[in-house]
């Protein structure tokens, strides 16, 4: 066994974030284990992708460029890349925790009779063992655990986008590309009929520079008002937690956390959150600031400022002398 294989997963002819973000991980594994980065690009008028993903650390790419494989099919996707497995013999197999990448693999993990963790929010090396550890939550959520595959090959996992840092492109970074044919005997029983565009979330908290959160704190749904409006002021967008959401006091778009969204905002404020693992496990801010009148809540552990204090208090003082400041600035 060796190297890393990643699933190079592209939509629309675009790779998408996390393939960039698998890529960054997988360079600096393969460093420790002085192996190399191999990435596997299948699609449709894709092969100028091909160069891209070097430039982010793969060290070898193979491309499966052909018509039939447009439209997006679980069966034939997973065959060309247990093929690709089966010759290449990589130790490690990854790929996103995206729609398409937890319908392929766990197909494949169960043809090559193997271990796959899904969900990852880390992965890095046994010093001791050489083994892959794999981090996600586990137990409704609310503890951390390692998961190894000591005895089978590859050791296969898929990571949550948007949890780990993209790696900066390097122009003059080189590497092998190769094309390869699809394997006329690879069929389907899937018949693709319509391929319908997901609606765009207007609140996309994971691109969003400022992310406002509330919890449980607000203490019912008509206190999120206050969350709203200092998220309009700050151009930002509302996030919550978990048990907010399942209340009905804001929809599900608006989750944050294991279950939910994984965000890396500039600043994140958490607004009434006592910090339960499950929720700030998906915060990946630059700057958190927290507003809790329990000062021993677990969430001024992450905080970089908190704010001890009645929310229903702080928040509209807070509100109050940014439009003071604005109106002296204009």
């Amino acid at each position: 066994m060796r190297d890393i294989l990643i699933y190079a997963e592209q939509k629309d002819g675009k790779m998408t974030p996390v393939t960039y973000e698998i890529l960054g991980k997988a360079r600096r594994l393969a460093d420790e284990k002085e192996k190399m980065v191999i990435a596997i690009l299948l699609g449709h008028k894709i092969s100028h992708l091909a160069r891209e993903l070097i430039r982010y650390g793969a060290d070898r790419v193979y491309t499966v460029d052909d018509f039939h494989l447009r439209d997006f099919d679980d069966v034939v996707y997973s065959n060309v890349i247990i093929n690709l497995i089966k010759q290449e013999e990589p130790e490690i197999v990854l790929a996103g925790a995206t729609p398409t990448g937890r319908s392929i693999m766990p197909y494949i993990a169960a043809s090559l009779e193997t271990g796959l963790t899904a969900d990852c929010i880390d992965l890095t090396i046994d010093k001791k063992t050489g083994l892959l550890l794999q981090n996600r939550a586990a137990f409704g959520e609310n503890v951390m655990v390692t998961i190894t595959c000591p005895q089978k090959r590859p050791q296969m996992a898929t990571i949550r986008p948007y949890i780990l840092s993209r790696p900066k492109p390097d122009p003059k970074r080189e590497g092998e590309i190769i094309n390869i044919a699809l394997d006329e005997g690879i069929k389907s029983c899937i018949q693709v009929v319509k391929f319908v565009k997901e609606i765009e979330d207007n609140n996309d908290l994971m691109k969003a520079d400022i992310i406002v959160s509330g919890g449980r704190g607000l203490k019912d749904a008509k206190n999120f008002k206050l969350i709203r409006d200092l998220a309009k002021l700050l151009d930002a967008k509302v996030g919550a937690t978990r048990p907010v959401v399942e209340a009905g006091w804001v929809p599900a778009s608006c989750q944050i956390g294991q279950s939910g969204k994984i965000v890396s905002p500039k600043l994140y404020i958490a607004c009434g959150i006592s910090g339960a693992i499950q929720h700030t496990v998906g915060i990946k801010a630059k700057i958190v600031v927290a507003i809790n009148n329990d000062p021993n809540a677990p969430i001024f552990d992450i905080a970089d400022y908190g704010i001890v204090g009645n929310l229903f208090e702080v928040i509209p003082t807070m509100i109050k002398e940014i439009e003071r400041r604005r109106s002296i600035e204009t």
